[in-house]
């Protein structure tokens, strides 16, 4: 079997998740590395979750308002049916 070592950016963005857990198999983790040292653009968006990540862990549903949650809720229903 031949090891892949191409990953397209649209597919990085799918490995983000587990990536950042650290759930990637040790190939697929090289291979992320490798495209995020390469891609401006990636490395940029790997960033942004990682903010995102840092600061919504802060965020509890305690702290978020009715009207907020509401919003957020019927965002991403609209966003899920397309």
């Amino acid at each position: 079997m031949t090891e892949r070592t191409d990953l397209p950016c649209v597919e990085l963005v799918e490995l983000v998740t587990d990536y950042l857990e650290g759930s990637l198999e040790p190939d697929e983790h090289d291979r992320f590395e490798r495209h995020i040292e390469m891609c401006e653009g990636c490395a940029v968006f790997l960033d942004q979750i990682r903010t995102t990540v840092r600061l919504t862990g802060r965020l509890t549903e305690d702290r978020v308002s009715l009207g907020a949650r509401s919003a957020l809720l019927e965002a991403f229903r609209d966003w899920c049916a397309s």
